[in-house]
């Protein structure tokens, strides 16, 4: 259950940061703007990784004796993706208005990692679905704060987020290849 916990974390950090940013332009009710947000991020951060899921059960019988590889190699890249895009901008200075068709196109943008980290889901000696509603609801509280630590302070924090969600992942991956 804590490596479920870690994925939580780890994937939510990208709602996190896009959360900052979407706080620290925001054009409306603070309050609104992260309830807005963490329906969005908190609902598909939930479904994907159970997409992902299902993928992963079909693949299994074809790639049980690696799939522990598998889990480890997409972790690897998915944590290696938002390393490196935390040292670069996100690209959410030319958002001025925020609307649902921008919400739904950023929260389906920051799950589509987590669909493939549903994968490893697999692996897990875990609830599929309960899982998926941890990681839901850990992306809910953290999108809801988020929008309010960008409310109060700016981007600073955004890119440390998502780089803090690389190298857990990671390090997922890490304890699924060795287990000890």
């Amino acid at each position: 259950m804590i490596e479920v916990i870690a994925l939580a974390i780890a994937l939510s950090m990208d709602a996190f940061a896009v959360s900052i940013g979407l706080g620290s332009k925001r054009t409306q009710s603070i309050t609104a703007l992260a309830l807005i947000s963490a329906l969005y991020f908190g609902f598909f951060q939930a479904v994907m990784p159970l997409i992902g899921y299902a993928g992963g059960i079909g693949i299994l019988g074809l790639l049980n004796d690696y799939l522990s590889w598998v889990s480890f190699l997409l972790l690897l890249i998915i944590g290696g993706k938002m390393i490196y895009e935390s040292s670069k901008s996100n690209g959410q200075d030319e958002i001025v208005n925020i609307t649902h068709k921008i919400m739904l196109l950023l929260a389906v943008a920051t799950s589509i990692d987590a669909m493939a980290a549903g994968v490893t889901l697999t692996i897990l000696e875990v609830n599929p679905f309960v899982a998926c509603l941890i990681i839901g609801i850990t992306t809910f509280a953290f999108s809801w704060v988020g929008v309010f630590v960008g409310a109060k302070s700016g981007t600073w924090l955004e890119n440390k987020a998502e780089f803090f969600g690389g190298i857990v992942l990671i390090a997922i991956g890490i304890k699924i290849l060795l287990p000890l």
